[in-house]
């Protein structure tokens, strides 16, 4: 009982680190700018960049890379349970896409999500980030290359044969398709901006 109530207080812990919304902090400290009334009206790395500036954009990556390898390292040093670590990871990002702070509001996991996957599986992780930038940089649309790192995500876990955390992979992917909905119908339309800003309209 004592176990099961500890493991209960560390994932409410996690999930409020995970809510901290690193992205719109650094915008209103850096520009007093809210980035949820501007572009995507997202508090990720990408619409942060883009309302806010580079440095602003890249600073939120960090720091949300950070928020889903810090946890997993602390249950590693606990456990090498991938029970304990697949519920930690899911922890954080439910707390980073579902932040308490911002009425169960939040960003859209990816940056977190390869912070997660670093530490925990990050040969399969490798090939899913490599298909995620070749996509990016040879169509644009940064929205796509993180579907497709979500979605390869659980057959490069399954061909590494580290099976432990291939329910997590699976999750992760439902989770972050569901947070990309508005993407995936501008996506469809045409209208989805590259991250030079263009649509295929424009092109």
């Amino acid at each position: 009982m004592e176990v099961f109530i500890a493991l209960i207080g560390w994932l409410i812990v996690i999930y409020l680190a995970g809510s901290i919304p690193f992205g719109l902090l650094l915008a209103r400290m850096g520009r007093g700018i809210d980035p949820r009334e501007y572009g995507s009206r997202n508090t990720g790395a990408t619409n942060v960049a883009r309302t806010c500036g580079a440095r602003y954009g890249i600073a939120t990556l960090v720091l949300d890379l950070l928020k889903g390898i810090v946890p997993m390292l602390m249950a590693a040093a606990i456990s090498s349970s991938a029970l304990l670590l697949s519920l930690t990871g899911l922890a954080v990002l439910l707390g980073h896409m579902y932040s308490v702070f911002l009425d169960r509001k939040g960003g859209k996991g990816v940056a977190t999500t390869i912070g997660v996957f670093l530490a925990a599986t990050p040969a399969p992780l490798f090939w899913s980030l490599l298909l995620c930038i070749l996509l990016i940089w040879t169509v644009g649309y940064v929205s796509l290359g993180s579907l497709v790192l979500v979605a390869s995500l659980p057959l490069f876990i399954l061909l590494s044969g580290n099976f432990g955390f291939l329910a997590l992979s699976i999750v992760v992917c439902i989770l972050v398709f569901a947070k990309h909905r508005d993407n995936i119908l501008r996506l469809a339309r045409g209208e989805e901006k590259t991250w030079k800003g263009r649509t295929t309209e424009d092109a």
